[in-house]
């Protein structure tokens, strides 16, 4: 029964994977079946020692303190997503979306399949193998393309795939007249949300219709005031980009994203149209230009709520690109206001959803996606790969820390005890209120003292998400803070002391959580955060991650109070750094040193 289902199987999988393939998926099926077949007297043979367990349900379990754990992590990287990661058993899933990426990145059936049989403990299930074959194969299968009588059109290998799509409710109004068996024309105006609505009924389109130049605009990386070289990741990032067309490349913070963006605009030799989280961001990717390229003040422009200056480099943010006024974007002139040849998305996993609209309009404009994480709390990770592209590039954390580009960071976490009358209130609260309760509790500016007394001289950010709480932190140790209040020219200010040494312990609400460049940290102390965000998590930690003179280390703390939500939410946070590699060690606040001794 066994042998005639696995023969079965194998014949499924093989006429389902591409040809070139089909010889070594057969190799890795009868490898597969060697596994499953019983010795002599009925015990299974070919049982491994690997790090993995491998489930049908598509999860992988992965055991921390094996001796090739780390490998096995850099292998699953690629095509599963980090679920659950607690001390000792990481639980990784098997997604769709994760496979289409590898897909798109150059990953194919039979890679997947190896990696999961070189470090599998057990045999791995017969039909999971079936079914990430089955899956991976679905992308490519219909493909956009320029026609030269027709235009866009959707070309495919399987008529009864494009049968299908075509008498889909939402699809078919995107299709135009059917060309012959294989090609239907696609309306160009429906390009981004097509591959949107592809996405949803599990046949991802590949993008292979290009790009219109734009604008010429001369654009050079200067090496004339400092020697310096793109770093080898850089240039393989810049190159997968560009083979690809548009995408994303996910690179840790510190690692110079900014870099690969200006060596995509040097490659693209075009107008560009930089999108960034905040105007702040937006004085740093003018001034990393104004160093690293042959860009002049002149050619580079700030569209934000201060100025709305269009230039061949033009530096928006989200949120003036967002504001509605009379219920209209009136920022969509931005977008029409230049033939654009390369749209850049800083921290592109922040991407707001009116942004997704605008983009599905921009599918012939060359776009670079940039950011540490592709995690979205949102859950709209699918739009980014269909309207901004698949992950082109994704470097490991650890990878970029071994060889030097990013500090070593020491991760732990401080549990404190909420005082009796606070777990009182706590007890009794609204549970909408629980959270805030437990975050904020006044215990936790007595550990901020013994964390601070710990690192004498070492420049520090404390970072919240209440801003009560930060303004009193902040005023009971003699501190500056920076909130959302804080106009642009004093945050600016406050920053540059702090990378002079002449502020060395600054409070930070979450308007430093993302692209603010304080190279000099080398503590974090977090105190509160947005509920259970993971991308929050890796972005607070990346503030601290620029190499240290003399090759010093990282530190970040998360005070987090027991037996609370505080803790739930620190766990759910702490899971991305978990898959980059990052051990949190716990300790109680009583084991602290007083900082008062």
């Amino acid at each position: 029964m066994r042998q005639s289902y696995q023969r079965k199987a194998s014949i499924h999988l093989l006429a389902s994977s591409p040809r070139p393939a089909r010889r070594e998926v057969a190799s890795i099926i009868k490898k597969n079946e060697e596994h499953h077949r019983p010795a002599k007297g009925g015990t299974s043979v070919g049982l491994g020692d690997g790090p993995l367990i491998v489930q049908s349900d598509k999860t992988v379990l992965l055991e921390i303190g094996h001796p090739d754990a780390s490998d096995a992590r850099n292998a699953l990287a690629p095509f599963a997503e980090l679920e659950r990661a607690p001390e000792h058993i990481h639980t990784y899933r098997i997604t769709p979306l994760a496979l289409w990426n590898a897909r798109a990145a150059g990953h194919d059936a039979e890679q997947v399949m190896h990696v999961l049989e070189t470090y599998s403990r057990f045999p791995v299930p017969q039909p999971l193998l079936i079914d990430i074959a089955d899956t991976m194969d679905r992308y490519g299968r219909l493909t956009l393309v320029k026609h030269p009588a027709h235009g866009l059109v959707l070309e495919s290998t399987d008529p009864a795939v494009l049968a299908e799509i075509q008498r889909h409710r939402k699809i078919k109004p995107m299709l135009g007249t059917q060309v012959d068996a294989d090609t239907v024309v696609v309306h160009p105006s429906e390009r981004g949300r097509l591959k949107q609505e592809l996405l949803k009924v599990g046949w991802p389109a590949d993008d292979q219709a290009g790009y219109v130049d734009g604008e010429a605009h001369p654009i050079q990386l200067s090496t004339d005031e400092e020697q310096w070289q793109l770093r080898d990741y850089q240039q393989m990032a810049t190159d997968s980009f560009w083979e690809g067309g548009s995408g994303v490349v996910v690179l840790p913070c510190g690692a110079g994203k900014t870099m690969v963006g200006a060596a995509s605009m040097a490659k693209a030799q075009a107008t560009t149209l930089i999108l960034v989280t905040n105007t702040v961001a937006g004085h740093q990717w003018r001034d990393e230009l104004l160093r690293r390229t042959t860009l002049t003040a002149d050619e580079i422009g700030e569209y934000s709520g201060e100025r709305k200056e269009i230039r061949p480099v033009t530096i928006a943010t989200y949120q003036v690109v967002t504001r509605k006024t009379k219920g209209e974007f009136k920022a969509l002139e931005l977008f029409d206001s230049r033939d654009w040849g390369l749209i850049i998305y800083d921290e592109v996993h922040l991407l707001p959803a009116p942004v997704f609209r605008m983009t599905s309009d921009l599918q012939s404009r060359r776009r670079l996606g940039l950011t540490a994480t592709l995690v979205r709390e949102d859950g709209r990770e699918g739009d980014v790969f269909s309207l901004i592209g698949p992950k082109r590039y994704d470097a490991p954390w650890k990878d970029i820390e071994a060889q030097g580009w990013i500090a070593p960071a020491d991760c732990t976490e401080v549990r404190v005890q909420l005082t009796d009358a606070e777990r009182m209130v706590y007890a009794t609260a609204q549970q909408t209120d629980k959270y805030r309760l437990a975050a904020t509790s006044g215990v936790k500016t007595r550990v901020v003292r013994q964390i601070l007394s710990m690192h004498p001289d070492e420049p520090t950010l404390i970072i919240g998400a209440y801003v009560d709480q930060l303004q009193d932190i902040a005023e009971q140790l003699g501190v500056p803070v920076i909130d959302g209040s804080t106009r642009n020219a004093k945050r600016e200010k406050l920053y540059q002391q702090f990378r002079d040494g002449e502020v060395q312990t600054l409070v930070v609400s979450k308007v430093a959580n993302f692209s603010v460049d304080l190279p000099g940290a080398s503590v974090a102390i977090q105190i509160s955060g947005t509920f259970g965000s993971r991308q929050e998590e890796a972005q607070r930690l990346g503030r601290i991650l620029r190499p240290k003179p003399g090759g010093g280390g990282a530190f970040f703390y998360s005070i987090v109070a027991r037996d609370t939500l505080d803790a739930d939410y620190a766990a759910h946070r702490q899971r991305f750094l978990a898959e980059q590699g990052y051990g949190y060690r716990i300790i109680d606040s009583v084991d602290l040193p007083d900082a008062s001794a």
